[in-house]
């Protein structure tokens, strides 16, 4: 696997703590704009520049995308963002609530996210493509970072630890209490060793940030075949690139991604129970107490004001997708017996993800819904459904915590971008 040093914008230390922001794509657009009147200098207001226009300002406009722009160019301007000129590689380390994850930042090869190096598991969104592409094109650079996994390595596990020694080029509490610490590698040794290890590692699986690797891409493409003639050969030039934090994969956290359905299709609550146990599963007694699972094929269903253990009992597929939680879900019981056949549209269906505490599905349930509560989807089960070149069904996969946005920001284009890797 390819990935390099790169060079990139970032604020400077005093200000990253304000500066550094969430991801764009967790918040509505209420939610983002709430968020930028509380932090206006925020990288969110870069990341989601609709903020600045009216509420009914199309947000795929191209104003709004130049307006990204000339935000970025105010944060250099004003000094809030500084040029690191020689290629590096960063070391980004996320820790809070008893977890902690350590990354390698890097310019990973589109080339190997095109060949299957880098593995997907989700559709994406040609819509949400074209934001991000745009937003790209328009200020000039890749502004959020993809999280990858890699299966763990002792030896660049060995690395990584031992450059972390070093003082830290961050170290702050963001706004939701996230501790974040980042380290730069510089020394040419450092890069070298960190380079010859990262080649050997097979494969890389995106673990979140699908849409930004496809724009990414989109990019790439279209900047070739807009300027062959001034491109050098594949991998040379800044767009053949994409911003990624490689993470091991023990390290990374998955959390539960739960289903709210808004009725029972018609079904009394002993009907529906009947109806489960005719497909296969074995349902417990009632109880007060909420049900989060932790076996595979086990779930927690909240129905009539009271919880139940659900077991599958049936025949397991073979497939990596099919055997997932979420999918026997769906194949046995969303859609044969609730008549949801398209989860992503259908709007009976509510998914509520990151909630450990199974208690908060109560009340969006609701007298007359019901819920699922599921354990966390495994990394290792989502690497298995890359593997298998699958595509995981709809909000399958939370990861925790989210990569900020705002702290490397790599440009690919204008005279900047010739310096890259």
């Amino acid at each position: 696997m390819r990935a390099e040093p790169f060079v990139c914008y970032r604020p400077q230390p005093e200000k990253a703590q304000d500066f550094a922001s969430l991801p764009y794509d967790v918040f509505t657009k209420e939610e983002a704009r709430e968020a930028v009147a509380k932090r206006p200098h925020s990288f969110l207001a870069i990341d989601r520049p609709e903020t600045a226009f009216g509420p009914s300002h199309d947000m795929h406009a191209p104003d709004v995308y130049e307006k990204a722009a000339s935000l970025l160019a105010d944060r250099v301007a004003d000094g809030t963002l500084v040029r690191d000129g020689d290629p590096c590689y960063y070391l980004y380390r996320l820790s809070g609530n008893g977890h902690e994850q350590t990354g390698i930042v890097a310019a990973f090869s589109i080339d190997d996210y095109e060949s299957g190096t880098i593995r997907r598991h989700e559709f994406t969104r040609p819509v949400d493509e074209k934001d991000r592409a745009d937003h790209i094109v328009t200020t000039g650079c890749q502004t959020g970072p993809v999280l990858l996994a890699y299966r763990d390595d002792p030896t660049l596990s060995t690395i990584v630890s031992a450059a972390t020694t070093a003082t830290p080029l961050y170290d702050f509490t963001d706004a939701e209490g996230l501790r974040e610490t980042v380290w730069r590698v510089n020394r040419p040794a450092a890069v070298d060793a960190l380079r010859t290890m990262l080649a050997l590692v097979p494969r890389a699986y995106i673990a979140d940030g699908h849409h930004r690797a496809a724009a990414a891409a989109r990019v790439r493409k279209s900047l070739r075949e807009a300027h062959e003639d001034m491109m050098g050969a594949p991998g040379t030039e800044p767009c053949d690139y994409l911003l990624a934090v490689l993470f091991p994969e023990s390290q990374l956290m998955t959390l539960p991604y739960d289903r709210v359905v808004a009725d029972t299709a018609g079904l009394t609550p002993d009907e529906l129970l009947a109806r489960l146990a005719e497909r296969g599963f074995v349902v417990g007694e009632p109880a007060e107490t909420p049900t989060r699972p932790t076996d595979a094929l086990h779930y927690g269903l909240f129905l009539n004001g009271a919880w139940r253990e659900v077991a599958w009992q049936g025949d397991i597929p073979q497939s990596a997708v099919g055997k997932l939680d979420v999918s026997v879900l769906q194949d046995q019981v969303l859609g044969p017996i609730l008549g949801i056949t398209d989860p992503g549209r259908d709007a009976r269906i509510r998914f509520v993800g990151g909630q450990p505490d199974a208690r908060t599905l109560e009340p969006l349930a609701g007298e007359g819904g019901l819920a699922f509560a599921l354990r966390a989807t495994p990394v290792a089960d989502m690497m298995a459904v890359a593997d298998e070149e699958g595509i995981m069904p709809p909000k399958s996969t939370w990861f925790e915590p989210k990569l900020r946005s705002g702290l490397f920001i790599r440009p690919i284009l204008g005279s900047a971008a010739k310096h890259q890797a």
